[in-house]
């Protein structure tokens, strides 16, 4: 059985699904199709924390699944702008994990793995999927993923 570790950037993937599809991402329906023949080592999902119940019973969805869930804290800044982002966070985990595994599932349209993607590939020789909203996925994310699964139909609510 292959072994993999799945990362989630939970707001890359909500907003565009939300953006696109004007839907939700179905992470039950995510974790049947890349779970299936494989064993799960790792699983997280990088979420922002909100004092919201609406959020905690998300997470809690979320880790019955099986997804261990990351909170970062909210930051709103003085000048009304937010600060909420897991980059650093993910790629250090990804980083940790990829060499005790057969393969890295990432499900995130941000460009700025796309480094990170070669990197792993090039250091550890194992595949790095990557599912993201096609229309809103970077084009140098989809060029480093080894296989680049849109986020269409039967992935959304």
């Amino acid at each position: 059985m292959e072994k993999i570790a799945i990362f989630v950037d939970v707001q890359n993937v909500y907003y565009t699904c939300r953006d696109v599809h004007k839907r939700n991402f179905d992470y039950n329906a995510f974790w049947a199709k890349v779970t299936q023949n494989s064993e799960v080592k790792y699983a997280f999902a990088y979420a922002i924390e909100r004092a919201d119940d609406k959020q905690k019973q998300f997470q809690n969805i979320l880790r019955a699944i099986g997804f261990e869930v990351k909170l970062k804290p909210f930051i709103q800044r003085a000048d009304g702008s937010a600060k909420g982002d897991w980059d650093v966070g993910i790629t250090l985990d990804i980083m940790d994990y990829a060499s005790e595994v057969d393969k890295v599932i990432l499900v995130s349209g941000d460009g700025d793995f796309a480094i990170l993607l070669d990197r792993v590939q090039g250091k550890f020789n194992i595949p790095c999927d990557v599912y993201g909203v096609a229309k809103l996925t970077a084009a140098a994310l989809i060029n480093s993923a080894t296989d680049y699964i849109p986020i269409t139909g039967e992935l959304l609510l």
